[in-house]
């Protein structure tokens, strides 16, 4: 997939595209659908299928004191671009120039002339511009104007979604952050989970029989915080069951939040390899212990209702 960061060097092979526009963030099974029929509109007007984003997200621009919110990071979310069949992803530098720019103007410097856009589609949902200002109305006015095509996705969703409503990232969140995994996933369409580099951590794990990779959590939405049965996706392709932990490790004292994960039946060193934690299961929340024979004995309980998760899930 063709990456362009810059809207001042956009090459000859990411113009002319149907254009999927939005955040993006997720990739839950509602843009799927959007970009099915982006894809879909590419291969029938002998277009390529592109997909604009933003990075940072909006919120981080107007609301820069929130909390990590992220379902995907930038690397994340064009991974699973990818593997959606986007032929072209736009990441648009999201910046008070752009936030204050008049919608008219929005399309015309940006989807007409930089981009040469032939199609464009969005979510039923969707504003741009300056104060929200471009709609759905502004953009099919304007397209029939300057030669270019719309198309509007109706809300995409199932039994579990508000009438009218359809998969959001906002109701992902909600259920990553309540614990409702499998809500989660369901939207999705696959586990959320997390990636990084595994860092040095302090070890306790191996005096108790339990080693973990330890994993910071970024800009990572924090979900709740408690253990998780998991599997594991290594830098090879391997997929190793295991149990987590994410938290602040109250019995230790600690305050700052991180994934810890236990690779069931596996003994390699993890240091400094990427690795992706799938969550499959919410097993308990977080809780602080009288002391390491008490937390010993939980952590192999957690282990048993983790294999069993994972062993389901297989």
């Amino acid at each position: 997939m063709l990456v362009v960061d810059s809207l001042d060097r956009v090459p000859p092979q990411a113009q002319g595209a149907v254009l999927a526009v939005g955040n993006f963030d997720g990739v839950h099974r509602g843009h799927a659908a959007l970009i099915a029929e982006t894809r879909r509109l590419a291969d029938e007007m002998g277009s390529i299928a592109a997909v604009m984003t933003f990075e940072p997200h909006p919120r981080v621009l107007f609301r820069p004191d929130t909390a990590p919110f992220r379902l995907t990071p930038p690397a994340d979310k064009l991974r699973l671009l990818a593997g959606q069949g986007v032929d072209a992803a736009i990441v648009l530098p999201f910046t008070t120039t752009l936030a204050a720019m008049p919608a008219e103007d929005f399309v015309l410097d940006i989807f007409v002339n930089r981009l040469k856009a032939v199609h464009i589609v969005i979510g039923f949902d969707f504003c741009f511009g300056q104060a929200r200002s471009g709609d759905i109305a502004l953009l099919r006015y304007m397209g029939e104007m300057e030669g270019f095509g719309l198309s509007v996705i109706a809300p995409v969703g199932d039994n579990d979604c508000k009438p009218g409503a359809g998969y959001s990232s906002s109701a992902i969140r909600k259920a990553l952050e309540t614990g409702d995994i499998d809500a989660a996933t369901a939207q999705l369409g696959r586990p959320w989970s997390v990636t990084g580099t595994v860092q040095q951590g302090d070890q306790r794990g191996r005096t108790i029989g339990f080693p973990t990779a330890n994993l910071g959590l970024g800009d990572y939405l924090r979900p709740a915080l408690g253990v998780y049965a998991v599997e594991v996706v290594l830098d090879d392709g391997r997929l190793v069951p295991g149990v987590a932990n994410i938290g602040r490790r109250p019995t230790f004292g600690k305050l700052d939040e991180n994934l810890e994960v236990h690779l069931f039946d596996f003994a390699e060193d993890l240091y400094g390899r990427q690795i992706e934690v799938r969550l499959l299961g919410f097993i308990r929340a977080e809780r602080k212990f009288a002391g390491l024979d008490e937390l010993k004995a939980q952590i192999a309980a957690d282990s048993l209702a983790a294999r069993r998760i994972t062993a389901a899930s297989a």
